[in-house]
């Protein structure tokens, strides 16, 4: 393990501080990229134009054609926290801009496995739609938007992830990473993009006379989902993501949010007027996708649909139970599949370049999960696989997988079906998260393909675990309203949160407590006991 202590450009630090950026805060902007004080302004009048999106128009004009024939709406959702805070921004929002008959389907991950299928747009059809909106999928579903267009649907994706070889033949497309779409933020969820998508929508019904700037309807109240679901997607908080999470906390501290976002607080045990972007990630964001992980995404996506309070409340009970179950059904996987991962490699000898474990007791709802943590264990991309339940699919397995910073997961994937063609059924995702479905019969052929491409990819400093910090905190700043300051400002994926290092003498060490689990230190710092 390797301790960095990040560059702090001085002359952006410098300025920031003479704009008036809190000395502190204004080394640890610098060293996060931050170069002038506008940089930090998250008024929404700052955002960047929804005109930047490749295809926003022409979603516009559908939406908008749909809402004046009074159309029948029907949103395809996916089972993640983004996919069920986007789902509930564009049930919402349509509503909101007049759209009087909108539904909504969010696939079953164990039955109907990822985004528009085929199946699924035959289901859409039979609910009796006119339009179908997919939201944080659909870029990839190429076969699923071909039957519903040959249905008589007309269909938008809208999504966020990368896209294949081929783009599905939809209607309209909105996505910041498909081909020739020049906006600036590559990183916004599938929820900032059904956002923009309704940004848009109210101004092509403005430009219609359906209402003007003094009577449209507000769209703000939709920023606290908007928030949950930037940072519970742990995509990169760009200068645009920021100022999306930053308007959504600034209205929850208020007061002012979903009934289903309180009561999520509450379960929680946290408090909506200290709210962080920590308990999108660490407290919201997990019951949601419980939800979606071992029962149904509907009891989510309701949670954060319903305007009673009393109902709201016992949804959000219903999820805190299902992620109790989550966390047990992790720890038994998590424990086996770590000493799987160990028995890869003896002791004192390095991991292997990649990991891949698979067991048939493995749950597929949380192989997400345990990836995550042999991944954060061993600083190695780590896949976990689990025997698919999906109807007739006993033979195949489904995994999931987390990557380091170097190893861009999904190329990864990408270059693994091109060596070894049949070896991966299925495969999409991001550089750090990806997912895949291989035969049964293929783990071990993929087992060694990816840590080929690794051990190809990889080299001995990227595959050091390394921790970078602000380095040494001044002991002005060592006071608790500090503490407040930086929690209130908005960090994640990116835009990391500040850690700070010092060096230390150890003076004593002790064992407390009763189970005796506690370590007590006392310290010699800079000449002074601490």
């Amino acid at each position: 393990m390797k301790i960095v202590a990040r560059d702090i450009p001085p002359r952006a630090a410098w300025a920031l501080e003479q704009a008036g950026v809190h000395p502190l805060l204004a080394r640890l902007y610098a060293a996060r990229g931050v170069t002038a004080k506008d940089e930090l302004d998250d008024g929404l009048a700052r955002l960047l134009p929804p005109a930047g999106l490749k295809g926003i128009a022409d979603a516009a004009r559908l939406l908008a054609d749909a809402i004046a024939q009074q159309q029948r709406l029907c949103i395809v959702a996916d089972y993640d926290c983004d996919g069920a805070t986007a789902c509930a921004v564009a049930v919402r929002g349509l509503r909101l801009l007049g759209a009087q008959h909108v539904d909504y389907l969010v696939p079953d991950r164990v039955n109907d496995g990822y985004g528009l299928t085929a199946p699924i747009a035959r289901r859409v059809k039979e609910r009796g739609a006119d339009l179908l909106v997919t939201v944080d999928n659909g870029i990839a579903s190429v076969d699923g938007v071909a039957e519903a267009k040959a249905l008589g649907l007309s269909v938008l994706v809208t999504d966020h992830h990368l896209p294949g070889a081929q783009l599905p033949a939809a209607d309209a497309i909105v996505n910041p990473n498909q081909p020739g779409c020049d906006f600036e933020s590559k990183s916004m969820a599938g929820v900032g993009v059904m956002f923009y998508v309704l940004l848009a929508l109210r101004s092509e019904l403005r430009a219609r006379g359906v209402f003007d700037a003094a009577s449209q309807p507000r769209l703000d109240p939709l920023l606290p989902l908007v928030a949950l679901g930037t940072v519970a997607d742990v995509v990169r908080l760009d200068a645009n993501n920021r100022r999306l999470v930053a308007q959504g906390l600034r209205r929850i501290r208020a007061g002012h949010m979903p009934a289903g976002v309180a009561a999520l607080f509450t379960a929680a045990g946290r408090k909506a007027a200290a709210a962080t972007t920590f308990d999108f990630g660490f407290a919201l964001g997990p019951r949601i996708n419980a939800a979606g992980r071992l029962a149904d995404m509907t009891i989510g996506i309701e949670c954060l649909l319903t305007d009673d309070a009393g109902r709201a409340g016992e949804l959000a009970r219903t999820l805190d139970a299902i992620n109790r179950e989550r966390r047990e059904i992790e720890g038994g996987m998590r424990e086996q599949a770590l000493l799987m991962a160990e028995s890869l490699f003896a002791e004192g000898e390095a991991p292997p370049p990649a990991i891949s474990v698979f067991d048939p007791g493995f749950h597929e709802g949380v192989v997400g999960i345990v990836a995550s943590r042999i991944k954060d264990k061993l600083h190695r991309p780590a896949f976990v696989f689990a025997a698919s339940s999906a109807s007739g699919r006993g033979h195949e397995l489904k995994g999931s997988g987390r990557s380091i910073a170097g190893f861009h997961l999904r190329d990864a994937l990408d270059l693994v079906a091109k060596r070894h063609p049949g070896v991966l059924l299925k495969f999409g995702g991001h550089a750090m998260a990806a997912g895949c479905t291989v035969p049964a019969d293929q783990f071990e052929v993929f087992e060694q393909a990816l840590a080929q491409v690794a051990h190809e990819w990889l080299d001995a400093a990227t595959l050091t675990r390394r921790i970078d910090t602000d380095g040494p905190l001044a002991p002005e700043y060592c006071r608790a309203d500090m503490v407040d300051t930086l929690h209130r400002e908005v960090w994640g994926q990116g835009f990391a949160p500040p850690t700070f290092s010092e060096e230390v003498e150890v003076l004593s060490q002790r064992l407390v407590g009763e189970g005796r689990n506690h370590l007590s230190l006392k310290l010699l710092h800079q000449g002074a006991p601490v």
